[in-house]
């Protein structure tokens, strides 16, 4: 996370802005449909569409990537590899490409020092929830094509995106250093997600210990693999992955634990009413897993390796949890939010997933070894 002082309060997008924007890329920019697309909660993302012509615009949030262009010159490097890379699968691995300006760049940085980028429009069917369990497994399986097409890249290949990305230690100490400057609000909500704090803090280093003990591969790793980001065709199987504006090195344990958090809780980060039971779906856990470990000829994770997958999967959803309510408490500068308390709400449900998680505990350790097996 990028420490307080140092952000910079976004600037609302103006149409001129956004024609701007869109013209550098596409000498019709003047006159083009322009609309908002998908729900991130990160960048400012825009569909461009004229009769010759569809593209993906996006105003990196400065707030979130102090070192935009690190984010761009990654995504070109990445899917660069990425493309015309074979596996042994049906189907090949689909992903957006760069759009380059009428000048022949990778963004276009606008009079206020906003950065801009473009990308191929990809035509796919989104999912907030899974329906199948042929989708959990066609969505492990894409995520494991990932992690192979990207271990040939020497992890020094790419720039970091986000100093300190998935280090939850680091986490917890900014938490402890806002809290003690901010007056908590009196509420059942926040005293829950305080307690869930205290109680999940003995487990928090157990990734990063095993890291730096050699226990865990370092390689490239997508980062964000929540269900938003996975490409899937018109028969609603995934075959490919969006944003990668995370990417980087990682251990896979990241991607994998955070895969079957957004996976297995039907529920969503933001969907349905509070007090709606969450739950971590084993069903869905099994499914993914198998499809994670069916690629041929593909050792991803050694037997020892496989030990810490519940560990991340619990430690990926706290973090989670505790990025949301550490951001309710600095005034929601990170993600964004539709009203008041949206943070506070998505960190309750996060913790609420820990607990169950912690319940089936012996389930998914016995999963991760007998997967692919």
């Amino acid at each position: 996370m990028v420490g307080l002082s140092s952000r910079i309060v976004p600037r609302m997008i103006t149409t001129v802005d956004l024609r701007q924007a869109a013209a550098a890329f596409y000498s019709d920019g003047a006159t083009c449909q322009l609309s908002r697309l998908g729900r991130g909660n990160i960048n400012d993302t825009f569909l461009v569409e004229s009769a010759g012509s569809s593209f993906v615009l996006q105003r990196i949030n400065r707030q979130v990537f102090p070192q935009p262009l690190r984010v761009i010159d990654n995504f070109a490097k990445v899917t660069r590899h990425l493309s015309g890379r074979p596996l042994q699968t049906d189907k090949p691995f689909r992903t957006a490409r760069p759009v380059l300006t009428l000048s022949g760049e990778h963004h276009f940085c606008d009079y206020q020092g906003e950065y801009w980028r473009a990308q191929t429009y990809l035509d796919h069917i989104s999912c907030e929830s899974l329906t199948s369990l042929e989708q959990a497994f066609q969505i492990g399986r894409t995520l494991a094509c990932f992690h192979v097409l990207v271990a040939d890249l020497d992890e020094q290949y790419l720039e970091d995106p986000l100093p300190g990305f998935h280090n939850l230690p680091k986490y917890l100490q900014e938490f402890d250093r806002l809290q003690v400057k901010t007056e908590m609000a009196a509420g059942s909500a926040c005293r829950y997600c305080l307690e869930a704090i205290d109680r999940g803090r003995k487990q928090a280093t157990v990734l990063e210990e095993a890291k730096h003990a050699g226990l865990l591969t370092i390689q490239i790793i997508h980062g964000d693999p929540k269900i938003d980001n996975f490409l899937f065709d018109d028969q609603g199987l995934a075959d490919g992955m969006l944003d990668l504006d995370t990417v980087g090195a990682g251990i896979v344990h990241y991607d994998l634990g955070d895969c079957l958090r957004s996976c297995c809780n039907r529920t969503g980060e933001s969907g349905g009413k509070d007090g709606l039971e969450v739950f971590f779906d084993m069903e869905i856990c099994r499914a993914l897993l198998a499809g994670y470990f069916s690629l041929p000829s593909q050792q991803l994770l050694s037997a020892g390796q496989r030990a810490f997958i519940f560990d991340a999967v619990m430690a990926i959803t706290f973090e989670l949890g505790l990025r949301f309510f550490t951001d309710h408490l600095r005034g929601n500068s990170y993600f964004k939010v539709r009203q008041d308390g949206e943070n506070l709400f998505r960190a309750a449900r996060q913790f609420r997933l820990v607990e169950d998680i912690i319940k089936r505990e012996e389930e998914i350790r016995l999963l991760a070894f007998s997967s692919g097996c």
